[in-house]
């Protein structure tokens, strides 16, 4: 019989239906064909991007927006908002509209096209959490932001438009309606619970042991009870901390070793899959929260939101987080 299931955090509702139920080998994933062609974040073209911001791995002395780089941030060429004016917050009638300011960034994160996140190695990645940390930590001096969102977009299914390996930032003059939601309900759990509830989640996950997909001494990988897509996981720090760019500098290591481990699991699982990650932190300039947990959420893209999802909010599932879980433990890393 399907299964309604409650999301503790956001108390949104997930319908487990499974009877459709799904294992990896059951998942239809297109093969994407490579386009090839020109490549504006190779190595070579860096006179065909925005000014740079940042860069790690060229020699020292070396000029800026040239080749030599190991990872490249550059301001997005067609941004959803900008970072040049005013907000101008005002009214037209009963609705409210600003000027669409922001800053909107590519991490570029290897300069080897073709080279996806399970192939990366331990540098690549630690420099990959680096560069979101000092990326975050410098727009945060613009008092305009209010929130920063880190994304990648993988899979054409998945809304990324080059091939060339690279993740997102957006800095936004407001808190997302989605990390509000979050962020409340959290506060809502704690006031009820004196306890942060992710922290509960986490001790629930271990205390059970059936939808742990890995785990270090600093972070684990979970598919949280009420997913909304099959494979759904959640990478979440053990020791309660409400800001990504607080991190200890030796989590950064672990941080790293277990998104490689969880990845490689993810694409040895379904090769290949189209997926979104997104980083959630607490917004710029708040102390920290009790309540709440940043985290890492990854999305693979199985399934299809229609007129159901949209009209209802529920989103169905045709795969149970405990066998996602236990097939994604069970692959055996070379």
């Amino acid at each position: 019989m399907p299964e309604l299931r409650r999301d503790s955090i956001l108390g949104r509702w997930v319908i487990i239906a499974k009877e459709r139920g799904k294992r990896p080998c059951d998942f239809v994933i297109e093969e994407e064909k490579v386009k090839g062609g020109f490549c504006p974040l190779c190595p070579g073209h860096e006179n065909t991007t925005p000014t740079e911001v940042l860069a790690y791995g060229r020699p020292a002395n070396s000029p800026p927006n040239s080749s030599g780089w190991t990872l490249r941030v550059v301001p997005n060429k067609y941004p959803a908002l900008v970072v040049e004016g005013e907000l101008d917050k005002r009214g037209e009638g009963m609705y409210d509209k600003m000027n669409g300011i922001g800053a909107h960034e590519v991490i570029i994160e290897t300069p080897n096209h073709g080279e996806t996140i399970p192939m990366m190695s331990h540098n690549q990645l630690i420099q990959l959490f680096w560069a979101f940390r000092d990326r975050m930590l410098d727009l945060a001096k613009d008092i305009r932001f209010r929130y920063i969102i880190i994304f990648k977009n993988y899979g054409k299914a998945a809304g990324a438009s080059l091939e060339h390996s690279h993740s997102q930032l957006i800095a936004l003059p407001i808190v997302p309606h989605r990390i509000q939601e979050e962020i409340e309900g959290a506060l809502k759990y704690y006031e009820y619970k004196e306890r942060c509830v992710f922290c509960d989640i986490i001790r629930q996950e271990r205390s059970q042991n059936i939808r742990i997909v890995c785990e270090n001494d600093d972070f684990i990988t979970i598919c949280p009870f009420a997913p909304r897509a099959p494979f759904e996981m959640w990478i979440i720090p053990k020791k309660h901390n409400s800001s990504y760019v607080s991190m200890e500098d030796f989590q950064f290591h672990s941080l790293t070793e277990i998104f490689s481990e969880t990845m490689k699991r993810l694409n040895k699982a379904l090769p290949s899959v189209p997926y979104n990650f997104m980083l959630h932190t607490a917004p710029l300039r708040t102390p920290d929260m009790e309540h709440y947990h940043w985290h890492i959420e990854i999305m693979p893209k199985l399934t299809m939101i229609a007129g159901f999802e949209w009209g209802t909010g529920f989103y169905i599932n045709p795969t149970p987080p405990e066998e996602a879980a236990r097939f994604l433990r069970d692959i055996t890393l070379e």
